[in-house]
């Protein structure tokens, strides 16, 4: 995989354009190397989450065992295999970067929004949650959606239905559907789509043509589809939310239909969802878990997939 890493002057710009700093070029004073060096230096936060059992059963959805702080197991990752976890891949090419800051939310905390803790969300750019198996209690789907609206940016990858790892009753759809329709902010579809209840066993979703999307061609490369090996799909509610957009398709469907990677914006923030766990799972973790190396599978792009999407959510 090909990573292509913005330079600092590249992300001073894009930070100047994001604050609305357009003076013309003739009467605008020009940064120092000291104000270039504190903006190029500032990290995008990305806090992963797993306080709602992402290792339960044969998963193993984190970035390390090392939490809240990867950098604790190992200081400079160079591989997947430096950070221990099915999603190290991921947090080590964010990390490598140098652009990013990574955290964990370790089992047995509790998702806030504005209390003042370490791991509060007001404290992150962008949360990610990897195949939830504990439903959010009803104050965590208010710090969720309240995050979300505030400028936050929420990446959910559910599953395929019937995947209950820790047989609570609850699995990632009806968790994730759960989150959309009782949330205490925007009960009605807020993001404008919902969780299929399906489990399809295997297709190759392609990415539909759309040369200007951040997401499909960002920093980290092109993306032309994705895997699907025991997930689901999404229909889209434009009517509930103008700027739901399906970027990859399951094979044979289009529109509001068979949606794989769906992208939308709720208030201020930013909303991407994917419906497999399979295109994240790099194939190394903790021992005693079967997994698959979905994230470099030929069959997708899921490597650009993921860290462009983490980019646009976290606003780089």
């Amino acid at each position: 995989m090909t990573i292509r890493i913005r330079t600092a002057a590249a992300l001073g710009g894009a930070a100047l354009l994001a604050g609305g700093l357009t003076t013309p070029a003739a009467t605008a004073a020009p940064a120092t190397t000291a104000e270039a060096a504190a903006v190029s230096a500032t990290p995008h936060r990305v806090l992963f989450d797993n306080s709602k059992a992402e290792t339960a059963g044969n998963a193993d959805w984190i970035i390390s065992t090392s939490q809240p702080d990867p950098l604790a197991q190992n200081a400079n990752p160079t591989t997947e295999k430096s950070w221990t976890g099915a999603l190290s891949a991921w947090g080590v090419a964010l990390q490598k970067t140098g652009q990013y800051s990574l955290k964990t939310l370790p089992a047995g905390s509790t998702i806030s929004y504005g209390t003042g803790a370490a791991l509060d969300l007001a404290n992150f750019d962008t949360f990610v949650i990897p195949e939830p198996n504990i439903r959010f209690s009803a104050s965590e789907k208010t710090a969720i959606m309240k995050f979300v609206q505030n400028g936050g940016g929420l990446f959910l990858i559910s599953d395929h239905v019937n995947s209950d790892r820790n047989n609570d009753g609850w699995d990632s759809p009806k968790i994730i559907n759960d989150l959309l329709t009782s949330n205490g902010v925007n009960n009605n579809d807020p993001f404008g789509f919902s969780v299929d209840l399906l489990n399809i066993t295997t297709d190759n979703p392609r990415a539909v043509n759309a040369p200007t999307d951040p997401v499909l061609h960002g920093p980290f490369g092109t993306v032309t589809g994705s895997i699907l090996r025991n997930g689901t799909t999404f229909t889209l509610k434009p009517a509930d939310n103008p700027n739901v957009k399906g970027l990859v398709y399951r094979t044979g469907y289009s529109g509001n239909t068979g949606a794989f990677f769906v992208t939308s914006t709720f208030g201020s923030g930013r909303v991407a969802i994917w419906g497999d766990s399979s295109p994240v799972d790099d194939g190394t973790g903790q021992s005693g878990n079967t997994l698959y190396n979905g994230w470099d599978d030929p069959a997708g792009t899921d490597a650009a997939l993921a860290l462009n999407a983490t980019a646009w959510l976290s606003k780089a």
